[in-house]
């Protein structure tokens, strides 16, 4: 094996060893991240197509701004009480059955909102589709600290996070198509067939999760020996600085807490972009539900690019803060240039893609952060906590511009209270000491 080869004084080949430790993660790479990607695409388009079913809903079920914001929103308490258990039973059972379970049983749900017909239907079945997808995502965080040390984390979930980016630049112009194209086929409206086609993905996907992911290293078949010590040594030094802590140790942290207030903070810019972005390109002017689609894939092409290419720099330079604080800050110059130029398709859309971009790579850089101090049962309820605490954002978030909406009768204040979110959380994260997060074992 090339990690064998040795110098003539006896010594291993460092550029061997390099070259075989790089085709190692180049293969789990390939493995995991396109796998772990089309998974939260389906998830992701089942958690914000309902900002795209707004365009027919509000009118065919006589719902208001704020009943829509309500219901958006209120997917995300569901979400945060069972959020951490989920997240706990995961890694005790592996992730493997659990990531199955919680994608079926959301593929279910989200088919469901086809049946929606009052507002109380649609508050029940948005909670219970949180409830059911609570722990996917600080799951799959989790379950990449597995594999992926810290230097070589933020790549990794950055591809991943990416899946947030595609699912726009796939569901805008697909749901625009289904609302344009299906609406009364079998007596249906289109928004109905949208909840059915785009649900059916996630059972599918669910099932094939049974047999294609393992749950830890030792249990990866497709991997040699060699290359399953190389990833779990590699593991095991990234995880000697850290402390296995307790699961009510971890809960009461200052600095766990401190997190959570971070990405909600970065929370609220997001999912302000991602229920809301239909409705702000309508205010543009465009009116036919395919078009406004089309156009809303092009802040999420953009912000593909933006978190790959920033994800890269920050894991070569080791440094976490300035990468996770200045996109934010432009992630809010975006919103603002949003309001100021709303009356023009062209520098609305150009706004709207810096906002994405600034946004989308903030949220992927941000989890640096937590996963470079949690290890164990302890990183498992860290970071359900810091992600259900600020994915309720996804509540206040839709909630608050859907009631300034309705009390302005536009969506400008709303943006306001996004963009201001975002400094606030850019604020917190230069706050952040940087020895804590910064990672000294860089990739050059």
């Amino acid at each position: 094996m090339a990690a064998n080869i040795m110098t003539g004084d006896g010594r291993p080949s460092p550029a061997p060893v390099a070259t075989f430790e790089e085709a190692t993660y180049r293969k789990v790479a390939w493995r995991l991240i396109p796998f772990l990607l089309i998974c939260y695409v389906v998830a992701y388009l089942d958690r914000v197509n309902v900002g795209f079913a707004k365009l027919q809903m509000l009118s065919d079920l006589k719902f208001s701004e704020t009943v829509y914001g309500l219901g958006s929103g209120i997917f995300f308490i569901g979400y945060f009480i069972f959020e951490i258990p989920s997240n706990v039973i995961l890694h005790r059972v592996g992730a493997r059955v659990w990531i199955a379970r919680i994608m079926i049983s959301w593929g279910v749900l989200s088919a469901c909102m086809m049946f929606v017909s009052s507002e109380w239907s649609f508050y029940i079945i948005r909670f219970l589709l949180g409830a059911a997808e609570a722990g996917f995502f600080p799951g799959i965080i989790l379950y990449l600290t597995y594999w992926y040390p810290a230097q070589r984390r933020s790549r990794m979930v950055a591809m991943f996070m990416t899946a947030v980016a595609i699912s726009g630049v796939i569901g805008g112009p697909l749901s625009g198509w289904i609302l344009k194209d299906f609406g009364g086929l079998n007596g249906w409206a289109g928004w109905q067939w949208m909840f059915l086609i785009e649900g059916i993905p996630s059972i599918v996907i669910g099932i094939i999760v049974l047999f294609y992911l393992d749950d830890r290293i030792q249990h990866a078949k497709w991997l040699s020996s060699e290359e399953k010590s190389l990833l779990e040594r590699n593991i095991a030094a990234d995880n000697a600085h850290k402390v296995e802590e307790s699961v009510m140790t971890v809960l009461t942290k200052g600095r766990v807490w401190m997190m959570a207030l971070i990405y909600f903070s970065f929370v609220m810019g997001l999912y302000g972009i991602s229920f809301w972005l239909p409705t702000i390109i309508k205010q543009t002017g465009v009116s036919n539900p395919l078009t406004i689609g089309l156009l809303s894939a092009i802040p999420w092409t953009c912000a593909v690019i933006a978190m790959v290419l920033i994800a890269r720099r920050s894991d070569r330079t080791g440094e976490r803060r300035f990468h996770i604080a200045i996109p934010a800050i432009l992630g809010a110059v975006g919103l603002l240039l949003s309001v100021l130029w709303r009356n023009d398709v062209t520098l609305a859309m150009a706004a709207l893609s810096l906002a994405t971009m600034g946004i989308m790579t903030s949220i992927p850089l941000f989890w640096s952060m937590p996963t470079a101090m949690l290890a164990g049962t302890g990183a498992a309820a860290g970071i359900a906590l810091v992600n259900s605490l600020g994915n309720l954002a996804g509540f206040v978030s839709p909630y608050a511009v859907g009631w300034l909406k309705d009390a302005t009768s536009t969506t400008n204040s709303g943006m306001y209270l996004l963009a201001a979110s975002l400094v606030v959380g850019a604020i917190l994260t230069l706050m952040v000491p940087a020895k804590l997060v910064s990672d000294p074992n860089r990739i050059a």
